[in-house]
């Protein structure tokens, strides 16, 4: 039995064709991954099922009703067996928690909403926000965020479950989470279509949809295309095309003087404290030039506040950071232009398109008028943005705005580089392309500092510092870890020493 039918589906903006004459069956009571690059038609094809946006030709079926013609019986709630359920729960990219209220008003509001009584103690303690009931929700870590977008969304135990992304930007442990928290909290007939960019994550479901293009190039079970996470990740990637790993463009014309300071990124016990609670203490470290330096830890461990201290865009209660020799509290501006800087929200103008973006920022780091237009179209084409340079910024897929991102934080060519999270949300072909030029910049001499969810990543790091509650708990190569924590991967690596550093505070 099936939960969603669809025929020869086509949905076009304009001239560009989204969903290419789609065929689709959603098996009832099955999780199923939907995988593919940015731009693919995942999101479209999720909104076209539920509704919000009308096909141009073909048919779909979603529980016995067609979304464009009877929406409003696909939100109607139902009793069975004197319990609530709703028919849909849809989980967009962006969740839209209030995050001027508090966990438990949250919850209690997406109750109102959907008109259903549920018992929040048992969500609460299932998601482990308990402690957190009462806390902003615009206050909590991305991996907690994401927990109760999640929670919210199968509030009136939904029939069907679409999500799009969820643990995009996530770390390793609440990723796991988050699969426990869908696993054991549906029922066994319901349905999941679950879009990711963690191709391990699509291995564990029960079948797996990729899409290229608008259309499906592959469906069916994941072991049956590969048997190990890394096995079916290379094979999605033949079936997309391949990746052909080319001489990176961006290194290549990376122009600039080398330092001639041996240790260009200093952090010297840095801490930021609000009120009684550490957000980051006791930090220090010395990255090398040409040094890829990577910073893992959970959501809310202190990476991101790390590396607003780093670059000057918060004020450190105490210690400090140098940036090629240059103390950042005493001369931020003068260590500052050596920097370039992703952050892990998308930070450019989404008014402006990706050319008038790059432009901005092209002249806003000193590069000049004469050289401003070659700089811009060099980046747009080594990061495939030429189809979408007249589309505004606010308009790309996340994938594609992490592509914006990168190509503004080195259009000036920095001999540092502090990257926080740059291939969250990601495709797998674009993230190999992201480290291509990452490793490519680090071989000629550019330092990076960098944070990452994915844990294959972390091995193209040459050091790395763990960060757990502010601190860090393990300094080292990628060997040195896996030996420190008697670990084969750097996932397990990751929620070993975390598990360690736990027992050593209990």
């Amino acid at each position: 039995m099936n939960t969603v039918e669809i025929k020869n589906l086509t949905k076009k903006f304009g001239s560009t064709v989204a969903i290419d004459n789609l065929s689709l069956n959603i098996e009832k009571g099955k999780i199923t991954g939907l995988i593919g690059a940015d731009g693919a038609g995942k999101t479209t094809l999720l909104r076209t099922i539920i509704g919000l946006l009308f096909p141009n030709d073909g048919e779909i079926n979603v529980l016995g009703f067609n979304p464009a013609t009877e929406k409003d019986k696909l939100l109607e709630g139902y009793t069975k067996d004197g319990i609530m359920h709703l028919p849909l729960g849809y989980m967009p990219q962006k969740f839209g928690l209030y995050e001027d209220l508090t966990v438990i008003e949250n919850l209690k509001l997406y109750a109102d909403l959907k008109g259903v009584a549920h018992d929040f103690d048992r969500m609460l303690e299932f998601t482990t926000l308990a402690p957190f009931q009462d806390r902003l929700a615009g206050a909590l870590s991305g991996g907690m965020k994401q927990k109760l977008g999640l929670a919210c969304t199968l509030l009136g135990n939904p029939e069907f479950l679409l999500l799009d992304e969820p643990s995009v930007g996530v770390d390793p442990i609440s990723r796991r989470d988050l699969m426990k928290m869908v696993r054991e909290m549906i029922s066994p007939e319901t349905t999941v279509l679950w879009s990711t960019a963690y191709l391990d994550e699509a291995h564990s479901f029960d079948t797996a949809v990729v899409i290229d293009r608008g259309k499906i190039i592959f469906n069916g079970s994941p072991h049956d295309l590969a048997p190990t996470p890394q096995e079916f990740e290379n094979k999605v990637i033949d079936l997309m095309g391949g990746y052909n790993k080319e001489e990176s463009l961006i290194a290549k014309n990376y122009d600039y003087k080398a330092p001639n300071v041996e240790l260009t990124v200093e952090a010297d016990n840095l801490e930021k404290r609000y009120g009684n609670f550490y957000a980051v203490k006791n930090n220090t470290f010395k990255i090398k030039k040409g040094e890829i330096f990577g910073l893992l830890g959970p959501n809310g461990a202190g990476k991101s506040t790390s590396f607003k201290m780093m670059c000057g865009l918060a004020r450190p209660t105490s210690g400090t950071a140098r940036i090629m020799g240059i103390d950042i509290k005493k001369n931020p501006e003068r260590a500052r232009a050596n920097l370039g800087y992703m952050a892990q929200k998308f930070s450019l103008y989404g008014s402006l398109t990706v050319r008038e973006n790059l432009d901005f920022f092209a002249l806003a780091y000193g590069i000049s008028i004469l050289k401003k237009e070659e700089k811009v179209n060099e980046v747009i084409d080594v990061f495939g943005l030429k189809e979408y340079e007249n589309t505004k910024a606010e308009e790309l897929p996340l994938g594609l705005k992490q592509r914006l991102s990168m190509a503004a934080a080195l259009i000036h060519n920095p001999p540092v580089l502090f990257l926080d999270e740059p291939t969250s949300g990601v495709d797998v072909l674009t993230r190999r392309d992201f480290w291509n030029h990452i490793t490519s910049l680090a071989k000629k001499g550019v330092t990076i500092m960098v944070t990452t969810h994915f844990m294959d990543e972390a091995e193209y790091c040459d050091r790395i510092s763990l960060f757990y509650k502010g601190e860090t708990i393990a300094v080292g190569t990628p060997t040195e870890l896996k030996q420190q924590a008697g670990a084969n991967d750097m996932e397990t690596t990751f929620i070993n020493l975390i598990k360690e550093s736990e027992r050593g505070k209990s």
